[in-house]
C-alpha cells in the first residue's frame, strides 16, 4: 500500500508510483437557447462522457517508494501495457482506491474507460525514468434495436424488436466463487448488468474481501445481495 493511501490501477496494472494529480472532467450536453422574446433557457440533457487525465512516473530502477505486486518491472513494461490497451480497442477498468493507513477504504473511483492517448516524456532531471501523461475517456455500453420490414397491403410496415425487459433478466445466484481475473466491477456487470453495483457486493462481503475492494482472489466465495 503506498504511504499516501492511493492505489492506481489501469486495467489490472498497478502503477508503481502514485500520480501526484488526478483530473476528472465531468462533462454535460446542456444547451443554452435564446427564445424569441430574448429570454434564455437551459435545456438539460443526459451527461456526456467523463474525461480522465493524469501523469505518472515510470522508474527504470527500483525506488523504495515504488510499489510492485510481483517484483520490479521497468518502464518499458508499463509503456508496452499502455500500447496494448490502446491497440486492443477494448474498454477496461480504471480504479483508484483511497485508503486510510489502517486499510479502511475512504472512497474508490471505479470506471470503465478507453485509452484515448498517452504521451511519453524524457527529461534530463529525471535521469533514465519516463514520465507518461495518460488521457482516458469513460465508456458506456450501447446496442441497437432490431428493425424488421414486413410486407403490408399499402407498402411496408416497420416492426421494432424491443430490448429485453427486466422481467426476462437473468436470475442472479445467491453465491459466487471468484475466478482468475475477476474484480467486483466485472462481477456486478456480468451478474446484475450494471458494474456500478460493485459496492453493494463489497458491502455484503467486507469480512471476506477485507479493507481493499479492488483485491479479490480466486476461490473466494461471495454472497450476492438482492439489489
Amino acid at each position: 500500500m503506498p504511504a499516501n493511501g492511493y492505489d492506481f490501477y489501469v486495467d489490472k496494472c498497478l502503477l508503481p508510483v502514485t500520480p501526484a494529480k488526478l483530473q476528472l472532467k465531468i462533462n454535460n450536453a446542456n444547451k443554452t437557447m435564446t427564445l424569441i422574446d430574448g429570454q434564455q433557457i437551459n435545456m438539460l440533457k443526459e451527461a456526456e462522457l467523463t474525461d480522465i487525465e493524469f501523469e505518472c512516473l515510470l522508474p527504470q530502477v527500483k525506488y523504495p517508494f515504488a510499489v510492485y505486486k510481483s517484483g520490479f518491472l521497468d518502464a518499458f513494461f508499463f509503456i508496452d501495457y499502455f500500447e496494448q490497451l490502446k491497440t486492443n480497442r477494448k474498454p477496461f477498468q480504471f480504479i483508484v482506491a483511497r485508503c486510510m493507513p489502517g486499510g479502511r477504504v475512504l472512497s474508490a473511483t471505479n470506471m470503465r474507460v478507453s485509452m484515448e492517448s498517452y504521451t511519453i516524456t524524457e527529461e534530463a532531471k529525471e535521469g533514465f525514468d519516463f514520465s507518461v501523461k495518460i488521457k482516458l475517456k469513460q465508456y458506456r455500453d450501447y446496442s441497437a434495436k432490431t428493425v424488421n420490414l414486413l410486407p403490408a397491403a399499402d407498402g411496408l410496415t416497420v416492426q421494432v424488436q424491443e430490448q429485453r425487459g427486466a422481467d426476462n433478466a437473468p436470475q442472479v445466484p445467491q453465491n459466487y466463487v471468484v475466478e482468475k481475473g475477476d474484480c467486483l466491477w466485472n462481477i456486478a456487470k456480468r451478474l446484475y448488468g450494471d458494474g456500478r453495483k460493485w459496492k453493494e457486493i463489497y458491502d455484503a462481503n467486507k469480512n471476506t474481501v477485507g479493507g481493499n475492494p479492488n483485491l479479490v482472489y480466486p476461490g473466494q466465495e461471495l454472497t450476492l445481495p438482492t439489489v
